[in-house]
């Protein structure tokens, strides 16, 4: 009994060395990039609207994304 826990071990072991883990797709990445900044610039744009510094629009949520995505762009590449 003993060896079958060895013998499944090893095999884990050696799957995760043969594992390599790739750059993915640049589309799919590019639109993640775009809707998690997208997300997050909603939020911030909310928080600064609560605190009465900056109007809750779509102008500011869209710029707020589109300089959070150019920024997440430039520091991964």
């Amino acid at each position: 009994m003993s060896g079958e826990s060895e013998s499944a071990g090893g095999d884990d072991e050696e799957r995760g060395e043969e594992i390599e883990w790739g750059e993915g797709d640049p589309r799919v990445l590019f639109v993640m990039n775009l809707v998690l900044s997208t997300a997050f610039a909603a939020v911030v744009v909310y928080g600064l609207s609560y605190l009465d510094l900056a109007a809750f629009s779509v102008v500011n949520v869209a710029s707020a994304a589109l300089v959070l995505t150019a920024v997440t762009y430039l520091v991964t590449n």
